[in-house]
């Protein structure tokens, strides 16, 4: 008896089936895209606080972190990294935090979903305010 190679035995016997798998949301457990994220340095300086606009912000790329200042003097930071997809998050206007991507929005006083496809609050980091200078914790 012969037996044809189909598709599907061919797939089985090199063991691609898993590359199958379902997409996840960013940051799940299982390794994603997120996963390798190279983290900056605790201590850094990342800004002065003149640079941080009130009702504003300030994305920095490099570290991956968005510092944000919902009132005159109260200073937030978040991860730069949207929880939809992954996708580096690319402006702080008009009170939220927006990914380019799916047009997820964040709001600059706690990282919580405003609008678009983000399963989660944008994670919070952790800084300190000494004198005029903001370093990460």
């Amino acid at each position: 008896m012969t037996h044809r190679s189909t598709r599907r035995t061919v797939l089985l016997a090199t063991g691609a089936v898993p590359l199958a798998a379902g997409c996840s949301k960013y940051g799940d457990s299982g390794g994603g895209s997120g996963s390798s994220s190279v983290k900056a340095s605790a201590g850094q300086e990342l800004a002065q606080t003149s640079e941080i606009p009130v009702g504003g912000g300030k994305i920095f790329k490099d570290e991956k972190v968005v510092v944000t200042q919902p009132a005159k003097g109260e200073f937030k930071a978040f991860s730069a990294i949207c929880t939809h997809l992954g996708c580096t998050v690319s402006t702080v206007a008009d009170g939220t935090i927006d990914c380019p991507c799916h047009g997820s929005k964040y709001r600059i006083a706690d990282g919580t979903v405003a609008g678009g496809p983000a399963p989660k609050p944008l994670p919070p980091e952790q800084i300190t305010v000494e004198g005029n200078s903001i370093h990460l914790a």
